[in-house]
């Protein structure tokens, strides 16, 4: 799990999900997360998490609820990532075990889900916040503080926003959407670890 490229299979089904997540794994991304409106998002995220558990972190997206913290973890999930920052998801996330990504856009929201004990931190919308207030943000952020950049960040601005302080990245539609086949995913996996690597040398 060594890049910090999370992908987001909004709308996956768990038929397919294994051949995409496969696909991924096989181009070097690593962390996979099934948003809880996608159809039986549960049963995806247990297949997967029993095909690549050992060798992937798998989890959930779109969650807004305690209850949807316990199912995941149930089903073997290991990440919860949020489009919002509620503290009792959070907190309900860390109890459980499981690694925490809430959303969040302002400085409020930023220490509120440190506070309540987020591994890291979601920009999002992050084409709303922009480079220009990442970077004011992130003056205030404790050091070390993870930022991923979700929703407007992908393969043709890794670099601006890794040097406006963007530790990882959110990618959804760039990666996958419904109907995408496994090589479809491969194909662009491949270029999206290349340019993650590229802008991280650079």
């Amino acid at each position: 799990m060594s890049r910090p490229l999370i992908a987001i299979l909004r709308g996956v089904t768990p038929i397919e999900v294994k051949d995409i997540a496969a696909a991924l794994i096989d181009a070097g991304i690593t962390r996979i997360e099934v948003p809880m409106n996608s159809p039986s998002a549960l049963k995806s995220i247990e297949t997967l998490a029993k095909a690549y558990g050992d060798i992937a972190q798998i989890g959930a997206g779109t969650v807004i609820t305690v209850e949807t913290v316990l199912d995941v973890a149930k089903a073997g999930g290991r990440l919860i990532v949020s489009p919002n920052a509620d503290t009792k998801v959070i907190a309900a996330t860390k109890l459980a075990g499981l690694d925490s990504y809430p959303g969040v856009m302002t400085p409020t929201e930023c220490f509120d889900a440190l506070s309540a004990g987020a591994d890291g931190l979601k920009i999002f919308p992050a084409s709303l916040l922009g480079l220009e207030g990442l970077k004011a943000i992130r003056a205030v952020l404790p050091i070390g503080t993870q930022v991923y950049a979700v929703g407007g960040a992908d393969h043709t601005n890794f670099a601006d926003w890794m040097a406006a302080s963007a530790d990882g990245f959110g990618i959804g539609s760039a990666l996958y959407k419904p109907g995408f086949t496994a090589a479809e995913v491969v194909t662009r996996a491949t270029a999206m670890v290349k340019a993650f690597d590229l802008a991280q040398r650079t």
